[in-house]
């Protein structure tokens, strides 16, 4: 179960418990259930404070309500585990979930992974000629976000603060893309940041190191295709446990919880929920952050795709590989929507 899909389950035990008489007729049943990571220290992999929305439409007690939907959920498919905290707070552990699955969903949905069933496509874009230029990019990332999410309407954010330049000086000098990427990577009450930092070719630059991820996670393909082997979605395991015969072991051991192959896929097990928040919130920004993210765990991840000296590949190697172009897929996805290139080479 991604949080998407549990975002979705919570929604729909809401209102079978009301069909089935559980919760009073006259409860409203949420559009969205808004679910977030857990905190440090919190308990398990995900929490919600759905109980208290729920609960201020009938005049019932939270923790009521977390009961009625705590035994609802206690049965589904994937969650191991539903909590209450506090007041009436759900937290959820999710059973573990094979990266060979997720790996293959993201590569057979390609930049379509996290779209929601009934997403749309964007149109083409309408502006008036006074339109600023950061007015029209926040406007078309926040569309392309909504539509991804089964969303209509224009959604663009208000009061978003105009650039401190003119917009053709702005483009003329960083380049679309580049501007494109500054005005998104705030919030649209805040002034971007335009300066040489921008441009930077190296790593301390959030916009090349995304941009950068993905040429390297196309790299990585063409280097495998060159040693005479491809991806294959599996069980992605710790980077010195690799042989050349690892393909016939009985099965790798795990590895470390803070190895970059569990942080890339739990990073890909958020994606969808980091889209679904971005339309919610009309908020570009975090689908910036979720990208600046992912690119810098892919490149920590990167030195243990490819066969090293004399080793051969192997099923470790195929594995690693399927993971590294499914981060590469939704970095080329993630920058779609933003509205910016992803080039194969950089």
């Amino acid at each position: 179960m991604t949080p998407a899909d549990l975002s979705s389950t919570v929604a729909r035990a809401v209102r079978r418990a009301v069909e089935d008489g559980e919760l009073p007729a006259g409860t409203g049943v949420p559009e969205r259930v808004v679910v977030e990571r857990t905190r440090p220290g919190g308990v398990g992999d995900y929490a919600t404070p759905v109980a208290f929305q729920v609960a201020k439409t009938v005049g019932s007690a939270p923790r009521h309500v977390a009961d009625v939907l705590a035994r609802r959920l206690a049965g589904e498919p994937g969650l191991d585990r539903v909590e209450i905290t506090g007041a009436g707070f759900l937290n959820f552990t999710l059973a573990p979930r094979g990266a060979a699955g997720l790996v293959a969903e993201v590569l057979s949905r390609g930049a379509r992974y996290g779209y929601a069933d009934d997403a749309v496509e964007a149109g083409p874009f309408c502006w008036a000629p006074t339109a600023g230029f950061r007015q029209r990019a926040v406007h078309e990332a926040v569309v392309r976000i909504l539509r991804s999410q089964g969303e209509g309407g224009d959604g663009a954010p208000t009061g978003a603060a105009p650039v401190a330049r003119r917009d053709g000086d702005v483009v003329a000098a960083y380049g679309r893309d580049a501007a494109t990427w500054a005005v998104l990577a705030v919030p649209a009450r805040e002034t971007p940041q335009f300066g040489p930092p921008l441009l930077v070719q190296d790593e301390s630059s959030e916009f090349f190191l995304v941009r950068y991820a993905h040429a390297r996670a196309k790299a990585l393909g063409r280097g495998a295709a060159r040693l005479g082997f491809h991806a294959e979605p599996g069980e992605v395991e710790a980077p010195d446990a690799a042989a050349p015969d690892a393909a016939d072991a009985p099965g790798p051991p795990a590895p470390a919880p803070d190895a970059p192959a569990p942080a890339l896929l739990r990073l890909l097990a958020e994606y969808p929920l980091v889209l679904e928040a971005a339309a919610h919130r009309r908020a570009p920004e975090r689908l910036v952050r979720f990208l600046v993210a992912l690119a810098d765990e892919l490149l920590d991840f990167q030195h243990c795709v490819l066969p090293q000296g004399d080793e051969k590949p192997s099923a470790a190697h195929r594995a690693r590989l399927a993971l590294a172009e499914a981060a590469g897929t939704v970095l080329a996805g993630g920058l779609a929507l933003l509205g910016i290139d992803a080039p194969d080479c950089l």
